[in-house]
C-alpha cells in the first residue's frame, strides 16, 4: 500500500529484535492460522499460547472476532474489505515480531493471494502459515455461532465456504486436521514446528 501521509520519516530504534530475542531467551515469529469458520482456529491458537505460556515464552493471539471489535470495527466482509483487514493484521503482526514475541494470527482469510502479501512483509522463515483443514460438514456441524445457518438461509452474504471462497494454502509450513485432531494435538504439533526451525527452545 502506497504511503499516503506527508512529511513521515522512519525513526530506528536503538534496541535491536535481536536484542529483544536475547532477553527473551526464545526467537520470534508469525503464526498464521487459516481455515473456515469452525475449523478450530482461535481455540488452537488459544492452546499455543498456553503451551508456550507454560514454557516462559512471550506470545500473543490476534483473533479475527477481537480485532474487528477495534482495529478493523470500520471494515465490513466485502472482499476489498477482506483485503485490508489481512493487510493491518500483517502490519500489526510485524510490530509484534519485531518486538521479539510469538505472534499468533486466527483468521479465514479465505484469499491466498492476500495471505501471501503478507508473508512478503517478514524475512524468510518468520512467516510461518498453518492450514486449519477441516471439512464442510464438520464445520457447520460445530457451528457454534450459527453462522452456516444463517449464510444458507441467505442472511449473511458473502460467507467463506458457502457463498464466497475459501482458498487453502498452497504450501503451508504445518497442516494439523482438525476434523480428526484434538485442539491439544494441534496445538502440539505446532510447539514441534517451532521446535524445528529453532525459533523456541526444544
Amino acid at each position: 500500500m502506497a504511503l499516503t501521509s506527508s512529511n513521515v520519516v522512519w525513526h530506528p530504534e536503538l534496541v535491536s529484535r535481536a536484542d529483544r530475542e536475547a532477553l527473551n531467551a526464545h526467537g520470534s515469529a508469525l503464526l498464521w492460522l487459516t481455515g473456515l469458520s469452525g475449523a478450530g482456529k482461535s481455540t488452537i491458537a488459544q492452546a499455543v499460547a498456553t503451551l508456550l505460556h507454560e514454557r516462559g515464552i512471550r506470545a500473543y493471539v490476534l483473533d479475527g472476532d477481537n480485532v474487528r471489535h477495534g482495529l478493523c470495527g470500520d471494515l465490513g466482509f466485502s472482499a476489498d474489505d477482506r483485503t485490508e483487514n489481512i493487510r493491518r493484521i500483517g502490519e500489526m503482526s510485524k510490530l509484534f515480531v519485531d518486538a521479539g514475541m510469538i505472534a499468533i494470527t486466527a483468521f479465514i482469510s479465505p484469499f491466498r493471494e492476500d495471505r501471501d502479501k503478507v508473508r512478503t512483509m517478514f524475512e524468510k522463515g518468520d512467516f510461518l502459515e498453518i492450514f486449519c483443514d477441516c471439512n464442510l460438514d464438520e464445520c457447520e456441524r460445530r457451528d457454534v455461532k450459527g453462522l452456516y445457518k444463517k449464510a444458507r438461509a441467505g442472511l449473511i452474504p458473502e460467507f467463506t465456504g458457502i457463498s464466497s471462497p475459501y482458498e487453502p494454502p498452497s504450501a503451508p509450513e504445518l497442516v494439523v486436521n482438525t476434523d480428526s485432531q484434538t485442539p491439544e494435538e494441534s496445538a502440539t504439533a505446532v510447539i514441534e514446528l517451532l521446535q524445528s526451525k529453532g525459533i523456541v527452545p526444544a
